[in-house]
């Protein structure tokens, strides 16, 4: 419940922009009661100041809804003798499900019921479903890491939804270790430290996305340590994600390592085929687009990145509404091959073979024949995901063009660089390296 007296909200405006006495002394003496829960009704003394203030109208729902943060309206009505005798109350709003997500840092839609599962995520659904059923008396922390796109923002906000689901007046808060830190920050600049304490540390649940940000940052890490405490020790929950395991990250307080050891650590692995089916699936549903199943497949072979799917997913709802056409496998290979073509017009096989043996120091011929040693197998991998990636290649056409015969060498490939990419900071360095020199030389 949102309770605000109208005197407060008269005094926090003044500072806003300068406005005649008139205003101000016809505005205090109103007296608010709410209708509905987006509609506030203001009482007037008089006709006289009802026709002055009406004008006012728009002005004051604008600074009233910035104030409460949320849209309201008001109308006004002459208060009669028996209206007087009742004292001014004070706002009463009853939050919506909207509003305590949006307080709490939460997406709508990330929920376990949209959440698709597989063996790739099957031990970290079932341990959030827990938490989420009982925080605080079992697997605190819960730590969750893996890659980008992996559902660990989507399990850890799922677990904030759960709780509030069996209580609404549950504190809970979800934010980046970004956020943490820069919140942190601002209360030292502004010498609110210890409000800034009661906002994190009296919660019943913090969830902290990337907490690996606070790595190598001693007052943050000081800072969180003593909120982790705190809220461990109400009977809190903590709930972290990561892009590694907490004895990967660097610079991170053993103190903290340890805590963060102490509960359930969770490594969610990448999404196979059949679960970014699926994922695809669940996001049509929910944006209320249909799909062949066998479009979707498609897509899902094709798109190996998970966050890349919902963009792929928007692009072709697009092209169906453009062209009039249903979302079939016809309309994937239109979408897909327009943009196969810009991209050709750019990159070619040869090219990007070319470049990634100049940066390993080999010959093409090495990368097309058998030899197994670690550099040249890298750098084979590098190509099949790259012309999977950068040129859309199906499986048999990227593994034909290494001299390969089983297009699954192509798919332990590209699993192989993506897992690269997110654990192996040096690998992810060359990489980048790769790509620069492929986009400066076309």
């Amino acid at each position: 419940m949102i309770k605000l007296s109208w005197p407060e909200f008269v005094s926090s405006i003044k500072h806003i922009k300068e406005r005649n006495p008139i205003y101000f002394s016809v505005l205090v003496g109103l007296r608010p009661e709410q209708a509905l829960h987006d509609q506030i009704v203001l009482y007037c003394s008089n006709t006289g100041a009802k026709d002055y203030i009406e004008k006012k109208a728009d002005d004051i729902s604008e600074l009233l809804s910035l104030y409460m943060g949320k849209k309201v309206k008001v109308t006004f009505e002459v208060e009669t003798q028996i209206q007087k005798q009742k004292p001014a109350p004070l706002f009463e709003f009853q939050p919506t499900k909207e509003d305590i997500f949006r307080k709490a840092g939460l997406r709508a839609d990330f929920t376990f019921d949209n959440f698709a599962v597989s063996n790739t995520n099957q031990i970290a659904f079932a341990a959030s479903q827990s938490v989420g059923n009982t925080p605080g008396s079992s697997y605190n922390p819960l730590f969750l890491y893996g890659g980008v796109g992996f559902g660990k923002t989507h399990l850890a906000q799922a677990i904030a939804h759960e709780v509030l689901s069996g209580d609404p007046e549950k504190k809970i808060f979800f934010c980046s270790g970004e956020h943490f830190m820069n919140d942190l920050i601002e209360a030292i600049r502004g010498k609110t430290t210890s409000k800034f304490r009661k906002k994190y540390r009296g919660l019943d649940v913090l969830i902290v996305d990337d907490i690996q940000f606070i790595a190598g940052k001693q007052t943050v890490q000081e800072e969180f340590f003593h909120t982790f405490n705190s809220i461990v020790a109400a009977h809190g929950q903590v709930i972290l994600t990561s892009d590694r395991s907490p004895q990967e990250i660097g610079k991170l307080e053993d103190r903290l390592r340890s805590r963060f050891s102490g509960g359930l650590i969770v490594d969610i692995q990448q999404p196979d085929f059949e679960l970014r089916t699926a994922i695809l699936l669940i996001k049509a549903r929910g944006k209320n687009i249909q799909i062949d199943i066998n479009a979707a497949k498609m897509v899902a072979e094709l798109i190996v990145d998970t966050r890349a799917l919902e963009g792929t997913l928007l692009s072709l709802y697009a092209r169906s509404l453009q062209s009039d056409k249903p979302i079939n496998l016809s309309l994937v290979e239109e979408l897909i091959t327009g943009k196969n073509e810009k991209k050709k017009e750019k990159l070619s096989p040869q090219h990007i073979m070319k470049t990634v043996c100049t940066f390993y120091d080999i010959k093409i011929s090495h990368l097309k024949g058998p030899s197994r040693k670690s550099t040249v197998a890298l750098a084979r991998q590098i190509v099949m995901f790259l012309l999977r990636t950068e040129l859309g290649m199906n499986l048999d056409e990227a593994a034909f063009l290494v001299n390969r015969r089983d297009h699954t060498t192509v798919l332990h490939a590209v699993n192989k660089i993506q897992s690269l990419k997110m654990k192996d900071p040096a690998f992810r360095d060359d990489f980048s390296v790769i790509l620069r020199a492929l986009q400066s030389s076309t």
